[in-house]
């Protein structure tokens, strides 16, 4: 059974939840919730990815924000406790996510995630299979 907690674990905006409720439906997703999880270090202290996810485990933690489902692993709560997930658009980098945590070691205030190649797989966000997360400056 899925670890549900009362209270958000982050932020997500509504500008987030609108992106990804829209990209659920563009797609026919049901039954599909916002997976956020360490994407491992670079330049930025640590990376976050997301993705479209219906594969549960048991140690994952739940929480809905602004109507979206959202999931996060046993790994990534700490590093993700107070974060804030929103969808800008921005006319020189694009349309993406952006991820910025309290926890992660940051130099530049968080990593960010571009819409450039978000297609690549029917299950995947702006930051899943195969948008890299980068530093913002």
């Amino acid at each position: 059974m899925l670890q549900e907690i009362e209270t958000q674990l982050f932020t997500l905006t509504p500008a987030a939840s609108q992106a990804v409720k829209d990209i659920l439906a563009q797609r026919n997703l049901d039954g599909f919730a916002l997976r956020v999880y360490v994407a491992g270090g670079g330049c930025c202290g640590v990376n976050f990815g997301m993705a479209l996810d219906n594969n549960f485990r048991d140690v994952d933690t739940t929480f809905e924000a602004n109507g979206v489902k959202v999931v996060v692993d046993e790994v990534s709560i700490d590093y993700l406790r107070d974060a804030t997930v929103d969808f800008v658009n921005d006319p020189q980098h694009g349309a993406g996510f952006a991820v910025s945590s309290p926890n992660a070691k940051a130099s530049s205030g968080g990593c960010s995630c571009g819409s450039h190649g978000h297609e690549s797989s029917e299950a995947s966000c702006a930051c899943g299979g195969g948008g890299a997360c980068g530093c913002n400056n």
